[in-house]
Order: structure tokens, then sequence, then C-alpha cells
């Protein structure tokens, strides 16, 4: 038992070191956001974001959200010992709307671009009848913690 609580401990301390990393990167996902957006409106076409600028914030933007939920992720598992499923496939399909706002066609001929395309409107359709789902049976959470009483019987 021993071995198993050591183990536990062990474990408790790498969410927690995730978590500090995954706050710094968070952060400097924010302040890249902040400086690019700052660049976008003032700098470069004052008050006028183009084509190209408003895609690059968005996905910086994305990008800070999927960091934020991730940290959620971690945090309920480190609180709960338990993985929230719902908050995992929102986050891969935030994952893959950034993949779908950023993607460049400019580098690939256009049945690679279609074949792409097609591969991500897969994953948005079963991502969202996964999360339908979810949603529907009130949220499902899978437990890696200890069992209680009541879970034994």
């Amino acid at each position: 038992m021993d071995l198993i609580k050591a183990v536990n401990t062990y474990e408790k301390w790498i969410y927690a070191i995730l978590i500090a990393m995954l706050m710094i990167v968070v952060i400097a996902s924010l302040v890249d956001l902040a400086h690019y957006l700052f660049q976008a409106l003032i700098v470069e076409t004052p008050y006028l974001l183009e084509q190209h600028e408003l895609v690059g914030v968005l996905g910086a933007f994305l990008l800070v959200l999927i960091g934020v939920e991730l940290l959620e992720t971690i945090k309920a598992y480190f609180s709960e010992n338990a993985i929230h499923v719902e908050i995992v496939v929102l986050l891969a399909v935030i994952g893959i709307a950034r993949k779908a706002l950023v993607l460049d066609p400019t580098g690939m001929n256009s049945t690679d671009f279609g074949i792409e395309m097609m591969g991500i409107g897969v994953a948005v359709v079963c991502l969202g009848a996964g999360y339908a789902i979810i949603k529907k049976a009130g949220g499902l959470t899978i437990g890696l913690g200890k069992q209680t009483e009541n879970e034994r019987e």
C-alpha cells in the first residue's frame, strides 16, 4: 500500500507541475495575442484588420482558449481524480475549429486541400455527434480515483 500511496503522490506532483507549466504557456500565448492584436490594429493598418490579420488574431485567440480548457481539464483531474469527457471533446472541437480557421491552402494543390477539408468536416461531425450524445446523457466522467463504499457494493 505504501507503493500505491507513493505513486499517487508522484502523480499529484506531476499534475501540479503540468498545471504550473501550462499556466506559463497560457500567459505567454495571451501576451503573444495582445502583441499581435496591437501590431495589427495600431501599427500596420490603424483600426482595421485585414483578412490575414483577422485569421491570425482568431487563431491566436482559439489557441489561448485551448490552453484555458486544457488547464480546466487538468485541474478537474487534479482535484477530483476524474476525467470529464465533455471537456475533452469540447477541447477537440475547439482544436479542429482552429485548424480549419488557420489552414493555409497556398502550399497545396486543390485535391490535397479538398481532402484536408473533408477530413476536418468528418472530424467536426463526429465530435459534434459525440458531444451531443454526452450532453444528452447528462455528462460523462471517468473516475480514476479511489472507490467509495457505495461504489464497491
